[in-house]
């Protein structure tokens, strides 16, 4: 009887999903969930598995369905691709002949056989069903009851063929790409190209923005097409959402050590379906939610801990998951994981690293030593590794906070154990203060910068330790712009906020996303702070992107009341439009990364920024003019290699937030400078404010076309050009070329 029944309903859904593309190694046509579609329907299902292989003619089923219904009904049935109706007819079993289904009769359903499928059915699928990946395809089947025309029941199959652009080998790729380009930005970097490793790293900290941005999308609690969810689950590992069994094993474990209560839907698959949510839950009919709310009272004690955090269980007993759920189900990992899964790969990430550059560290002093590598080789890298190690765990943290601030918003809401909220508190505020400390210390610099020398890029860029311990903030910037990595911050945190307590409205995060995305574009094309115009350009690019990305959220939730076709339509334009934005980025930085390496001086590559960085950053060992003398004063001030001695930095360097550091800012053998020159009438008048070595009518960077102009020491004969340098060419080094140790601390030369 019940055979005969769901006979009709499978073919009509096997037909209907033919009718667009998927990607698998056998041509096959699937569906997971049989999902109802209207309130207090009479017809549910908590399993339905159908597979049609056209290799044998055949579907397989495993189907545990429940029916109130009682008399004689007809069946509506819609089958649609992409939101356009393809066939719509009636079919009516008295008419037709199907056996116990006229008049229909109340009952449990469990069944589990093999359906042959006739030619002819299996002729009405195009081939290119069983090709074109993410199948945007449904068959929506209503009961109505033959004497009164009600509705007494409505059920719809979402149709896959098993192909998809969620693909392993596309996150490996993107995960390469990234990482060589953050490496070749280092190693230029200390090889003493800065100008080039500057552009590179931008280029790479921008491209690995985007690809969060697009795993955000996935993120939200709004209805996305098939083809979005799989786009944007190709970018989660940028997220630390990657999926190793024997790691899901311990963080369960860790759970249950913690009083948590793990969710077990990986273990229910055979018995129970997970419903990937058709519309964000706010958009539910309020019967719809309460029947969810009265489903999950009569579960037991352990399924409604799993509703409290977010777990929807229907009123048919499957499972429902969106926004964040979704992307761990569709990840592979059991949703009460998912934070301690971000977490431990961030962590895995900053140790790795942290070898990676000891390693390093030990194999180049190892080269410099049997003569492999010339002995001034990655020289400022070897003498102050320390330092460059803590800029690249600053910048570490930059990358991780998009990812930790969500994960960890979302363990509020979660609770999935007490331990690890406790985590959850620790990285978000320990990774919030890091980070504000480190832009609050870039701000007074800059500031000091300009009070002393009237240009903030003088200290950002001529102290080697505020460079490599802070400069991950504003490298990518103008030097006028340092204060810009605020506005960067204070983006993620809101867009984590919206992200992580919003998960049950898609509208507000609709809206929240497209007010942000707006305050984004227009602060970068309005400002343009990034270092040069090709870098604005770039920039402004993804912003503008991002900004698309936002309106089309605001079409999926549904806002408009738009035909589901204009779903349907968006999702393949915005797959689309950022498959192929994706790849110019991608063929860009790669292109630019790898021509660095074939120029024997990659900075002509680029143009010097207008901020005059490059006067001040120059590699400490290209200062090939250093004399005996320099070297004399830094062997007595206990400097190493041109680092400047502690409680010397003009940037304060070794200021922090810890107390240690405290007591050495108060201690006041710390604030004892040499005398720079003996005949200064100002000595150490500590009561005098700090002066620039620049003086001020004559300033050493004047405006183009300004009025003041520095005397050139070639205007006058050479004579009295060596009479003003004092007759020797350490006078003019002294005058022209500043001794490292010397530059931005504020000595007259």
């Amino acid at each position: 009887m019940w055979f005969s029944a769901l006979r009709p309903l499978c073919l009509t859904a096997l037909a209907a999903v033919a009718l667009l593309p998927g990607v698998s190694a056998e041509a096959m046509l699937t569906s997971n969930s049989l999902n109802t579609c209207q309130e207090n329907s009479m017809f549910t299902a908590s399993l339905f598995k159908v597979v049609y292989t056209p290799s044998n003619s055949s579907a397989s089923l495993s189907i545990v369905a429940t029916s109130s219904v009682e008399g004689s009904v007809v069946f509506d049935i819609a089958i649609s691709a992409y939101g356009y109706e393809i066939i719509r007819t009636t079919i009516d079993p008295c008419k037709t002949g199907l056996a116990g289904m006229c008049p229909m009769t109340a009952g449990k359903i469990p069944l589990d056989f093999v359906l042959p499928v006739g030619k002819d059915a299996a002729s009405q699928i195009p081939g290119i069903a069983y090709t074109f990946p993410d199948l945007d395809a449904t068959v929506k089947v209503t009961l109505n009851m033959t004497d009164t025309g009600e509705s007494v029941a409505c059920v719809e199959a979402d149709i896959s063929n098993g192909k998809t652009v969620d693909l392993i080998a596309v996150k490996w790729i993107l995960a390469i790409i990234a990482g060589l380009v953050f490496c070749s930005s280092a190693v230029i970097n200390g090889l003493g190209h800065s100008n080039a490793a500057a552009h590179i790293a931008s280029g790479a900290l921008s491209l690995f923005g985007f690809f969060q941005a697009q795993a955000m999308l996935g993120l939200t609690g709004i209805h996305l097409p098939p083809v979005v969810q799989s786009w944007t689950q190709d970018f989660q590992w940028s997220m630390g959402i990657i999926n190793v069994n024997f790691m899901q094993d311990i963080f369960t474990w860790y759970q249950r050590a913690t009083g948590g209560t793990p969710s077990t839907i990986f273990d229910s698959l055979s018995t129970v379906s997970v419903q990937v949510e058709k519309r964000g839950l706010s958009l539910l009919p309020d019967a719809a939610v309460d029947l969810y709310r009265r489903s999950a009272s009569m579960l037991p004690r352990a399924a409604g801990a799993l509703l409290k955090r977010g777990n929807v269980t229907t009123g048919s007993g499957s499972f429902l998951v969106y926004g964040i759920q979704r992307v761990a189900f569709k990840a592979g990992i059991e949703t009460t994981n998912l934070f301690m899964t971000g977490l431990v790969f961030f962590c895995l990430f900053v140790v790795f690293t942290i070898a990676g550059v000891a390693a390093f560290k030990g194999y180049c002093e190892l080269a410099a030593k049997q003569k492999w590598i010339k002995s001034d080789t990655f020289l400022e890298f070897r003498n102050g590794w320390l330092t460059v190690l803590k800029g690249i765990l600053f910048r570490l943290t930059l990358i991780g906070y998009p990812q930790m601030s969500i994960l960890c918003l979302w363990e509020f809401t979660q609770v999935d154990s007490p331990a690890e909220v406790v985590l959850a508190v620790f990285f978000l505020v320990g990774m919030t203060v890091t980070l504000g400390w480190a832009a609050s210390k870039v701000i007074r610099i800059a500031r000091r910068s300009v009070a002393m020398h009237r240009n903030p890029a003088y200290i950002l860029f001529s102290d080697p330790q505020a460079l490599n311990k802070w400069g991950f903030l504003y490298v990518q910037f103008r030097a006028s712009a340092y204060y810009f990595v605020i506005p960067v911050l204070g983006y993620t945190l809101v867009k984590s906020l919206f992200i992580a307590f919003a998960q049950g409205s898609g509208t507000a995060q609709a809206i929240g996303f497209l007010i942000i995305e707006a305050g984004a574009l227009i602060a970068a094309s309005v400002l343009r702070p990034w270092m040069d115009k090709s870098t604005n350009s770039f920039n402004i690019a993804i912003c503008a992107v991002n900004f698309i990305n936002a309106i089309f959220l605001l079409i999926f939730s549904d806002v408009f009341n738009q035909p589901a076709i204009v779903n349907g339509v968006i999702g393949l334009i915005l797959f689309f439009l950022n498959a192929i934005f994706a790849t110019v980025l991608l063929i860009m930085v790669i292109i630019s990364t790898t021509l660095v390496f074939y120029r024997k001086n990659p900075d002509t590559r680029y143009q010097f920024m207008a901020d005059d960085r490059a006067s001040f950053m120059k590699s400490q060992s290209q200062l090939t003019g250093t004399t005996e003398l320099d070297a004399l004063a830094a062997t007595a001030r206990g400097d190493k290699a041109g680092y400047s001695k502690h409680g010397l930095d003009l940037d304060d360097d070794n200021e922090s937030i810890s107390s240690a550091s405290l007591r050495r800012r108060t201690d006041t053998s710390n604030l004892e400078l040499p005398m720079a020159d003996p005949n200064s009438s100002r000595g150490r008048n500590n009561s005098n404010p700090p002066r620039s070595p620049v003086d001020p009518s004559v300033p050493l960077f004047p405006a183009s076309g300004g009025p003041q102009r520095a005397p050139s020491p070639y205007s006058d004969s050479p004579g009295s050009f060596r009479a003003q340098n004092n007759s020797t060419p350490s006078g003019f080094r002294a005058q022209n070329n500043a001794s490292p140790w010397q530059r931005g601390a504020g000595y007259d030369h």
